[in-house]
């Protein structure tokens, strides 16, 4: 998977809906599978996040999978290399498209995660795919005071994702979660083929929710990110097929 050039793009229906990760926050797989059948046979990619895995378990990945879903797992592995190694061993067998690690964790970590796939596929064979790795810089719901009076980081919530961009970079990640705000900066950093995948998505007229650093997908993707994520504005609204459909065309 590569980054790619957005940027006044005309996409197809099916291209549109690539970049789009529905993020399935449910508390268990039968609240999942009441939306996955409604937006059955759009092409989007799920998102299994904390509540949903710890929940379903892997299992429920699985069977994504057989669907011939894209699944982001994302779990936002933040530990000890060598528990991270472990880990996205782990996550690397059980065949997802792409998981995300904390970049707080620092370089070694990361580089642990990206060995603990390499493992996998050695002790796999050819036919494990490897996924994308990215990592996490700073969530879309921190503010610039929270960034600074509790988390402690000085400047800009800019400077710091730029810094955790550049981390990644070293430690050989395929990109990173960010705001859509930061997405060209990213890019001018890292390169356009340093994959940008962004929550803090919001149609208009939407609920902002517990997002601080927001856009709505047309202005996303003129940014030139690769991927959105967008949960509530989907997942909560009366008709998620419909809303979901305005999207991609808003995209389109």
């Amino acid at each position: 998977m590569r980054g790619r050039e957005t940027m006044g793009a005309t996409l197809t229906r099916e291209q549109a809906a690539d970049r789009i990760m529905v993020a399935l926050d449910y508390p268990d797989a039968c609240a999942a599978e009441a939306l996955i059948r409604r937006l059955e046979g759009v092409p989007c990619w799920m998102k299994v996040g904390m509540q949903l895995f710890y929940a379903a378990g892997p299992a429920f990945v699985a069977g994504l999978k057989e669907r011939g879903y894209r699944v982001f797992l994302d779990v936002k592995m933040h530990d000890i290399p060598n528990t991270v190694k472990g880990g996205a061993g782990s996550i690397a067998r059980l065949g997802v498209d792409l998981f995300n690690v904390h970049a707080a964790g620092g370089v070694r970590m990361m580089e642990a995660a990206m060995e603990g796939v390499e493992a996998a596929r050695s002790g796999g064979g050819a036919s494990l795919k490897r996924p994308t790795v990215i990592a996490v810089t700073q969530l879309t719901s921190t503010s610039q005071a929270v960034l600074n009076d509790e988390i402690g980081i000085p400047g800009t919530a800019d400077n710091a994702v730029l810094r955790y961009a550049q981390l990644a970079r070293q430690a050989g990640l395929d990109g990173v979660v960010a705001s859509p705000q930061e997405v060209v900066a990213i890019k001018a950093v890292c390169g356009a083929s340093f994959i940008t995948v962004t929550p803090g998505i919001r149609p208009a007229g939407s609920a902002t929710n517990d997002q601080s650093r927001i856009m709505t997908p047309r202005e996303a993707l003129e940014q030139g990110t690769d991927f959105m994520v967008i949960g509530r504005p989907i997942t909560a609204a009366v008709d998620p097929r419909q809303a979901i459909e305005t999207i991609i065309e808003e995209l389109i």
